[in-house]
């Protein structure tokens, strides 16, 4: 009897480059895979290759030819060399799809440009990926994505182009469908799920000082329409968020700052330097589940990323959001905590304590619609993988008798 070949799958997007959001993505769908294909072959054409392979044991290519991609070219050396370096990819990629039965792009915002985004970065390398794919017959998944609004019109074509050519597209919210149903995508066959995140294990609760909050912060610059207004909304979010935390301190309430990318750094460095209290510390959090394990040891939690947020409300801790796109109210609706989001772009520190204030009067009632819209998450998220397996794997073996959920096997 002739063997059968495995599978060959590969993971695609800006993995292991200090996001954890992109990078909890894609553990969620290592964890599907082996649960439901434990059979397949799989690698990544990623952001970080090295800390894809270290940490989740998986061959890994370089995204991007050029290593200086997302670095601003001044020099005549290094224009030339991106130059270069989108016609180097464009093989690059090709070769790399052709060696695969399935493409996924693992959840991330891939769709949007809800942060300062260039057309010829990012964009321009999911629209080499979903091209390929098409031209090569390798089925490429866009599996729920995020997608907004996008206002410049090379990106918005990229973007538009890349979602036509996909083989399967799922959102991680009403809204991202919306958004490319208006930039002219057929999305009568895509659905929608909860953001991928969600089907990581939640820690067991750990003990922390009474009163401890966890704040998310970000570098945050405004969108890619805000270029222009950039530092002043920087400025008004830093000086609104430290006086908030701020607030905290001066009450003996310990405050941990968490991120969400290696660039928010910055951003924890200056509200150290101008509250100066022993109260507020710095999470040294380098994953999904790490940032999980924080927020659900605290009593309540205000953030900005998206996934700071995700964090957060899987563990069932009341949470507030400082949001800077249509996708974080999305989130928070989603979980029962609509009313309890701020604009990030005018951060206003009084008005976010009394919020604060008002979510941790309701932290119990809060606690249980948080456990009761988990249990629905968990159930959406397991009819996406079914989905996802009869688009992308339609000869795949039945389900096992006792099938191991993705959160068991990670």
């Amino acid at each position: 009897m002739r063997a059968v070949r495995p599978v060959r799958v590969g993971v695609f997007g800006l993995l292991g480059s200090g996001n954890l959001g992109n990078d909890g993505s894609l553990e969620a769908v290592l964890g599907y895979l082996r649960t439901a294909h434990p059979e397949a072959v799989v690698d990544a054409l990623c952001g970080g290759p090295e800390t894809v392979t270290a940490r989740y044991g998986i061959p890994a290519t370089r995204l991007h030819w050029y290593r200086g991609e997302y670095r601003t070219a001044s020099r005549a050396g290094a224009i030339a060399g991106k130059g270069l370096g989108k016609v180097v990819d464009a093989f690059r990629t090709a070769a790399w799809v052709r060696r695969h039965d399935v493409v996924i792009v693992p959840g991330m915002g891939v769709l949007e440009a809800t942060l300062p985004l260039r057309p010829w970065g990012f964009p321009y390398a999911l629209f080499l990926l979903c091209a390929s794919g098409r031209l090569l017959g390798t089925r490429v998944a866009l599996a729920g994505v995020g997608a907004a609004p996008i206002g410049s019109r090379a990106t918005r074509a990229l973007v538009r182009r890349s979602a036509r050519l996909a083989a399967y597209r799922s959102y991680r919210d009403e809204q991202s469908r919306e958004a490319m149903r208006a930039m002219g995508v057929d999305t009568a066959g895509d659905e929608v799920c909860p953001d991928l995140a969600f089907a990581l294990p939640a820690p067991k609760t750990r003990s922390a000082p009474p009163g401890h909050v966890c704040v998310g912060v970000m570098d945050f610059h405004g969108s890619d329409d805000d270029r222009d207004r950039a530092e002043e909304i920087h400025r008004r979010y830093l000086d609104g968020t430290t006086r908030f935390v701020r607030a905290l301190a001066e009450e003996g309430r310990p405050v941990r700052l968490l991120t969400g990318d290696a660039c928010d750094a910055s951003v924890v460095a200056a509200i150290l330097d101008a509250v100066d209290s022993p109260l507020v510390t710095a999470s040294p959090a380098a994953s999904l589940a790490e940032l999980m394990a924080e927020t659900a040891a605290a009593d309540a939690v205000v953030a900005t990323r998206y996934h700071n947020l995700v964090c957060a409300l899987r563990t069932g801790t009341p949470t507030l959001a400082l949001g800077y796109a249509a996708k974080s109210d999305a989130l928070m609706d989603r979980m029962g905590l609509g009313a309890y989001c701020h604009p990030a772009r005018e951060v206003d520190a009084d008005r976010l304590l009394a919020q604060f204030r008002e979510l941790e009067k309701r932290a119990p009632e809060l606690r249980r619609t948080l456990a009761e819209r988990n249990d629905t998450v968990a159930r959406q998220l397991a009819r996406q993988w079914a989905t996802l397996t009869a688009a992308l794997f339609p000869e795949a073996p039945g389900t096992p008798e006792n099938p191991r959920t993705p959160q068991e096997a990670l």
